[in-house]
């Protein structure tokens, strides 16, 4: 047999025998069954991540909604609390309005008491007068008709003393614009500048308050 025979039958044997040569298990390698175990392993191992996402998210959820109701509390709790202090603000404020309106009706009706009051003791001491003047229209003697003018002249200051009234505006006076009013002005070097020279009617004043202004005629 010629080298070339012999190594022909070489190779022819050993083609044979890795085309033939069984896996060590015994069985044929099969590349379709391989990808299929490794898609199921893979598959597998996709479930078991999305299971663990799904119990992380789950995680997640229930604890941003915990925190949700525990905030949701807290404001219901605020919420209560500021209602609660309103109501309180609110029927405060509402005495508050009852008393003052009653205070107010209160002093309404002292302030007409004392005005009343008041009004009617002026009057007390003006009847005095009226009875006088009622006298002396009976006088047909011109000396007691004199005599009872005089009467009524002195009631009536006594009645204006004991009202507090006080007259001023008197010849002589200092011009001042605050309680006379100076209804003529005459030039006179005998008499000091602004001195009332003449009354023509009295001023009258109770306290600081007055009633009616004196009108002067004053020199320059």
């Amino acid at each position: 047999m010629s080298e070339e025979k012999i190594n022909e039958a070489e190779v022819k044997d050993d083609g044979s025998e890795n085309i033939d040569k069984p896996d060590e298990s015994g069985d044929k390698v099969d590349a379709p069954e391989v990808d299929s175990e490794i898609d199921k392993a893979s598959e597998s191992v996709m479930n078991e991540l999305s299971k663990k996402d799904k119990k992380r998210e789950d995680k997640q959820l229930r604890e941003e909604n915990r925190k949700l109701t525990a905030k949701n509390k807290e404001l219901g709790d605020s919420l209560e609390k500021a209602q609660k202090e309103h109501d309180e603000l609110q029927d405060k404020y509402l005495r508050v309005c009852a008393e003052y309106d009653n205070f107010r009706k209160r002093t309404q009706k002292e302030r007409d008491g004392i005005f009343t009051d008041a009004y009617s003791d002026a009057l007390k001491e003006i009847l005095p007068i009226f009875d006088n003047l009622e006298r002396a229209a009976l006088y047909t003697e011109p000396d007691k008709l004199t005599e009872g003018l005089e009467l009524i002249f002195k009631s009536a200051k006594e009645m204006l003393t004991k009202l507090g009234v006080e007259e001023f505006g008197a010849v002589g006076e200092k011009f001042d614009p605050n309680i006379h009013n100076a209804v003529m002005h005459i030039e006179d070097e005998s008499v000091g500048e602004e001195e009332i020279i003449e009354v023509f009617q009295k001023g009258y004043k109770r306290g600081d308050k007055i009633i009616r202004h004196a009108m002067v005629k004053v020199a320059n």
